[in-house]
């Protein structure tokens, strides 16, 4: 008892209050121009607007450090246009930090360009259409600028304020769409509205859903004479569909279509009936490996189809190499152990006697590329590495060999995002021949990954979108050593996936992230998470992805252009492989896909029924136990092989349609 009183006796203790009631920083409102810096100030002021001295004041950027870098010390270097989070903190001694929550916002650089679209030639007398406008900055990211429109004879041609343009009287006028001073034209050619016969080609179509149809109008005056160069106003119903200014349809349901070409008061039609494109297969997983210990990153199947080299993340320092001649019995029979703590892709030479593999995360600062022969593909022997310049990490690589050039690795820099052409003619022996990099300043250039055919590299450069380079194919005179530019394809990631920020915050990820030439076409894949998903994936956690796979057409490939896209009804897009006419896509929460890619592309895939296959390849013994995160698919010899990042590797055949029985 008397304790007990002793302990009551004892007097309180009277902590101080922190003094810091709040933070200012300055500007208030931060905004700074892509590849321009900013330097914030703030102060600590007590209760009464005071200073308060010995407050430390400092700055952590929270997220979007592919778009931007913001230092301890309150310097903005702006690298893309975003919307850059940080917190802002106050310390004294002894007090728990004040913390304010700010956003930086990184806007385009003044407008330099605008085009228009779609461009017309001729109208006739009281015909509309309509045209858009998109607003540009020197270095190609878009603007949200209203343009003015004008046209230069009102009595010829008249515009409205949304770009809507009427044809008035026979004449020529210029349109024009304007920000400032700096302007944006359309010559227009109005012809008399003296039509007698408008045909509409091909009459009565019979397809698929998913194909496209592509409608001509022929329409001639009353003297019977062709009216060239005239763009009609083109409309279909019922269903879902899509239709462009060329007239190029394609139907996403089966049915009949009413597809219509209309010239003011004077229209024609037809009609299309589509029936289901019938492509759904069956999948089977032959066999497994399932991993528990590192989350399962790139997998690479050696030309002899009889191995297979599986990469490991979060920590991970090893290439597991597989037996894979029984797709049925996988087994994992050596591995190669580098220093990193992230092995993000892997790739053997075309006739498979050099493997690269990158390094993130090694403990000295050196990552790079490690070089293995393969002598015995079942056992690489490590012979080289190259580090110079690349220290700060290797994200992707890309082996390629041509007869004037010999073998060259293609790969990214973590650090700087330039492209670093290296020379492994001698693997013991690599020497960088060349750099190139996308004019943004290093705070936000990011080359994700690196895909090469026919001489022509297709970088997948975040922020920059796809940039495609001559490496050797002779179009722009380029070499490993000298690359040229050839052509970019640059879209506004912030629209595109607005509502990601909408449901995760500022600051989310999202780029360009891979691409894949076929044909024609070039597949590109969008990599997009939320901060708090982003956080889940490398936290042990179940996360969910965003994106979408857009197809360009680059039969003119100075200047690509977006035709069609897919984009899942949850998850992400990933990695992709194409072969045949069959797209294989690792789709994060979606799983494994693989699209019937026949025929011209136009309009949503998904919506078309082009999808033949789905899998979720996930395991109760996996990294995370039963979460499907789709890393990407390699196929080879009608096998495709699945690397789920929680699961491992998973073995997939998609079965042939069962004949139909009478």
């Amino acid at each position: 008892m008397r304790a007990l009183v002793a302990l009551l006796a004892l007097p309180t203790i009277a902590f101080a209050q922190n003094p810091v009631a709040r933070i200012t920083v300055s500007p208030a409102s931060p905004k700074v121009t892509a590849g321009d810096s900013l330097r914030l100030t703030a102060k600590a002021l007590d209760a009464s607007g005071q200073e308060v001295k010995g407050a430390t004041i400092r700055f952590q950027q929270t997220a979007g450090s592919f778009e931007s870098v913001i230092d301890a010390t309150g310097l903005v270097m702006a690298g893309a246009p975003s919307t850059v989070p940080l917190t802002v903190s106050a310390v004294v001694a002894g007090q728990k930090p004040v913390i304010l929550h700010l956003e930086v916002q990184v806007v385009p650089g003044p407008a330099a360009s605008i085009a228009i679209a779609p461009r017309p030639t001729s109208l006739l007398a009281g015909q509309s259409l309509t045209v858009g406008a998109s607003v540009f900055s020197k270095s190609g990211d878009t603007r949200g600028d209203a343009v003015a429109w004008t046209s230069s004879a009102p009595a010829v041609a008249k515009v409205g304020r949304d770009g809507s343009i009427t044809g008035v009287a026979p004449g020529k006028a210029t349109i024009t769409a304007s920000v400032g001073g700096v302007k944006g034209t359309l010559d227009l050619a109005v012809v008399a509205s003296n039509l007698s016969a408008l045909t509409l080609t091909p009459n009565a179509v019979q397809a698929r859903t998913g194909d496209v149809v592509r409608f001509k109008v022929s329409a001639k005056d009353a003297g019977g004479k062709d009216i060239a160069g005239l763009a009609p106003s083109w409309m279909f119903s019922p269903g879902q569909g899509a239709i462009d200014a060329e007239g190029a349809f394609v139907g996403y349901e089966a049915g009949t279509y009413t597809v219509s070409a209309a010239f003011g008061s004077r229209s024609v039609q037809t009609t299309v009936t589509l029936t289901p494109r019938d492509v759904r297969r069956k999948a089977t997983i032959l066999g497994s490996v399932v991993r528990s210990t590192f989350p399962t990153s790139e997998v690479w199947v050696h030309p002899n189809g009889k191995v297979a080299y599986l990469g490991t993340h979060l920590g991970g320092d090893r290439v597991y190499v597989l037996n894979v001649s029984d797709p049925t019995k996988p087994a994992i029979v050596d591995s190669v152990v580098v220093n990193a703590r992230v092995i993000n892709d892997i790739m053997t030479s075309e006739d498979g006697k050099v493997m690269v593999i990158t390094r993130e995360g090694a403990d000295n600062r050196k990552n790079g590329i490690v070089i293995a022969t393969l002598d015995d593909p079942m056992h690489p022997k490590v012979v080289g590495e190259f580090t110079e310049g690349v220290t700060s990490g290797v994200h992707s690589a890309f082996v390629y060999t041509q007869p004037t050039f010999g073998r060259h690795v293609y790969l990214t820099n973590d650090g700087t995002g330039a492209l670093h052409v290296i020379d492994i003619n001698d693997p013991a022996h690599p020497k960088e021949v060349a750099q190139w990099k996308t004019p943004r300043t290093d705070a936000g250039r990011m080359l994700h990954d690196i895909d090469v055919r026919d001489g022509f590299l297709y970088g997948s450069w975040w922020n920059d979108g796809m940039v495609i380079l001559d490496i050797g194919n002779g179009l722009k005179g380029g070499s490993p050593s000298a690359p040229q530019f050839v052509s970019q394809y640059k879209y506004d990631l912030n629209a595109l996936y607005k509502q990601v920020e909408t449901v995760g915050g500022p600051g989310f990820v999202r780029g360009t992230h891979t691409a894949w030439r076929h044909k024609n076409y070039v597949f590109i894949s969008d990599e997009v998470f939320t901060t708090d998903d982003e956080e889940k994936l490398f936290a042990k956690q179940p996360a969910r992805a965003y994106g979408r796979l857009q197809v360009l057409d680059v039969s003119d490939i100075t200047h690509p252009k977006p035709v069609a896209f897919y984009e899942p009804e949850y998850g992400g897009v990933h990695n992709v492989w194409v072969a045949g006419d069959t797209l294989y896509m690792g789709a994060y929460n979606a799983g494994f896909r693989a699209f019937d890619i026949s025929g011209e592309l136009r309009g949503d895939l998904r919506a078309q029924q082009r999808e033949i296959a789905h899998v979720n390849p996930s395991s109760p013994n996996g990294f995370i136990p039963n979460s499907t995160m789709t890393w990407g698919v390699v196929v080879k010899d009608g096998v495709a092989y699945v690397n789920d990042f929680n699961g491992g590797l998973f073995l997939v055949k998609i079965e042939p349609k069962p004949a139909v029985v009478p």
